[in-house]
């Protein structure tokens, strides 16, 4: 990779400390590799680089090493206790289970301390990281296995049962542990499913060196989250990720040592990784792990128990949480002062209505952003003063977006193409045909549809391929969405587009009504009705159809094709 790179003022060369090369011989091919650029402060990178080791570094250095890092409903480490626990951790990777640097370790678990720590400590010991998240079904986890090699898995005792079925004949898998007993306040799993890592930490005095990896080694695969029917494998270096801390959380997110994070995206998701633990660690902050997943109503309760001041989640959830944040407000009176100060909005598009439900129920104007697991976090982004209506922001430091056509030319303002971006991070595929897709003549294409307004902000249109073009008109699915969501009997809607002979497509919404309201043929001329007073009358949806629920990704992303599919 360090030789197929384009470096602009980087990082020079350095030899790679990890021995087993299967990542490294199965990147894309030098003509398929993003261009990276380094421009701006912080993006100056040594050859050498451990990302795991800088961070507590950075702690140390900032005299933050007594300073919480992790936090549970019974447990909390500072940074210094958290950093040892690594060390002895990478200790049993290396020495107990004969692992060698480039080797693949699969970790299962939910957002806690012990997937925190089994992160961190197989990252510094230049292993790769390859989280799962918690509702893969074992079918879902043999692709994994399949395409990653790992030969052991770290698991949360809970989540055992579907790996061991995806252990078929000719697994690679032959070693498999369970971290309950990182965090001992935890209810304990089943002990008898698998040996549990923390005994092995005993008599491990710590000391274990950090791994002297290359900056352009690899830190971890980042399997996409399925939107489109098919994950895929990004790879990300441990500069990747540096970087990543150096644009965004620099100069948008403006952490400090006193934020306490909370937040339910997965750490096997990198929107989650990054915000609920790297860019934390980054900005000597804090991160609390709830015991159980967060439903709307515990993360409401717990921003006020816990004091937390950053949060982290997908608009549908904030949307569930304003009634619930103005309710306990009201109750509770002068008693409810939460700490609560930035709100992080990504992992799909931020409707307008969903904005103005929680600037209502909290004061606070929310942090939109749009970012991929193939770039590992937020590029287009803005926040304070500088949000504007309808926009997600400006393209963040660090990085270059424009609007373009098919052919790859920038088009003038105002019109809608597609994204393309270029930066200190890149898509890098793990032996995927797709990565010629991704990439073009150096520039990322996440896949978006955007315009780009006379004033820089960047405002999301649809991913490309749920552009509805009907009787040549271009419908934006996420805008007839936001005109529904506005309308008091929708609590939730997706919006895509149905073949039809006579127009081409024709826009089809499928709509959960809140509770107490009729999926009948009224409510369906009365949301026609809504759409046409609210957008142009053209882009109003010619079917709707009423459902319990809609698709979703456990990071909580709309499935569009499955709406599509019927």
């Amino acid at each position: 990779l360090a030789q197929r790179t384009m470096n602009t003022g980087s990082t020079p060369l350095a030899r790679s400390a990890q021995t087993d090369r299967f990542v490294h011989d199965r990147l894309p091919p030098g003509e398929q590799l993003p261009r990276l650029v380094f421009e701006g402060p912080g993006l100056q990178f040594p050859a050498q680089l451990n990302l795991v080791q800088t961070l507590f570094a950075r702690a140390e250095a900032h005299g933050l090493a007594g300073r919480p890092l992790l936090r549970s409903p019974g447990l909390t480490l500072s940074y210094a206790q958290a950093g040892a626990l690594v060390e002895r951790i990478g200790q049993v990777l290396i020495d107990d289970l004969a692992l060698v640097p480039g080797n693949r370790v699969l970790l299962r678990g939910g957002n806690s301390i012990g997937m925190a720590l089994v992160w961190l400590a197989v990252v510094r010991a230049g292993l790769i990281a390859v989280a799962t998240m918690p509702l893969l079904r074992a079918k879902e986890l043999a692709e994994v296995l399949d395409k990653a090699r790992p030969t052991v898995a770290l698991c949360d005792g809970r989540l055992l049962a579907e790996l061991a079925l995806a252990r078929t004949d000719g697994c690679s898998l032959t070693k498999l542990l369970q971290f309950d007993g990182l965090d001992p306040t935890r209810p304990a799993a089943d002990a008898a499913a698998a040996p549990d890592l923390a005994p092995l930490l005993q008599g491990k005095r710590g000391g274990l060196a950090a791994c002297p990896t290359a900056a352009t080694d690899i830190a971890m695969l980042a399997f996409t989250s399925g939107t489109t029917g098919r994950p895929k494998a990004a790879v990300h270096t441990h500069r990747d990720i540096l970087a990543c801390c150096e644009t965004w959380p620099r100069h948008v997110l403006r952490a400090t040592p006193e934020d306490i994070v909370i937040g339910s995206p997965p750490l096997a998701f990198t929107f989650g990784l990054g915000g609920l633990l790297i860019f934390p660690m980054w900005a000597g902050a804090s991160v609390y792990f709830p015991e159980v997943p967060y439903s709307p109503a515990t993360m409401v309760r717990l921003m006020h128990d816990v004091g937390s001041t950053i949060c982290y989640t997908a608009p549908t959830f904030y949307r569930q949480m304003a009634p619930l944040y103005a309710q306990a407000a009201a109750e509770s009176g002068q008693a409810w002062q939460p700490r609560l100060r930035i709100c992080v909005s990504a992992g799909e598009g931020l409707p307008d209505a969903t904005r103005t439900l929680w600037r209502n129920a909290t004061g606070i104007e929310m942090l939109d952003g749009i970012g991929a697991t193939e770039m590992f976090h937020i590029f287009i982004s803005s926040a304070g003063a500088e949000v504007r209506h309808g926009a997600i922001g400006k393209v963040v430091p660090g990085y270059t977006a424009r609007v373009v056509d098919e052919a790859g030319a920038e088009l003038p303002r105002g019109s809608i193409g597609r994204l393309a971006v270029v930066g200190p991070t890149g898509c890098k595929y793990l032996d995927d045909p797709r990565q010629a897709q991704y990439v073009q003549h150096g520039w990322n294409y996440p896949g978006d549809a955007f315009t780009q307004d006379a004033d820089d902000y960047f405002h999301y249109q649809a991913r490309a391929d749920d552009m509805i073009i009907s009787a040549g008109y271009n419908i934006a699915g996420p805008e007839v969405e936001d005109a529904l969501l506005k309308h008091p009997a929708v609590a939730e809607c997706g919006v895509v587009g149905q073949p039809d002979e006579e127009r081409g497509m024709i826009v089809k919404a499928c709509c959960v009504l809140r509770a107490g309201q009729r999926g009948d043929a009224a409510m369906v001329k009365a949301l026609q009705d809504h759409v046409k007073a609210t957008l142009a009358p053209f882009k109003y949806p010619r079917e709707i159809v009423f459902l319990d629920s809609l698709p979703r990704t456990e990071t909580g992303k709309l499935q569009r094709f499955r709406l599509r599919r019927g």
